[in-house]
């Protein structure tokens, strides 16, 4: 992945650990899962538009 090995991994989930804490974590992932999940309707839901549209053209 990227080149990382386990060590390096390991590091970088050290300092975000020590920078924001345990507390902190599970929500900022939370926060990041919610946008990703948000993107990916928005992509989807850009492409069923597009759909609409060429179906609705073509009558």
């Amino acid at each position: 992945m990227f080149g990382l090995h386990g060590q390096e991994l390991l590091f970088i989930a050290l300092i975000v650990l020590l920078l924001f804490g345990g507390k902190k974590i599970p929500e900022m992932m939370k926060g990041l899962g919610k946008g990703v999940r948000s993107f990916k309707d928005g992509i989807n839901g850009k492409e069923d538009s597009d759909k609409d549209n060429n179906a609705s053209e073509s009558i």
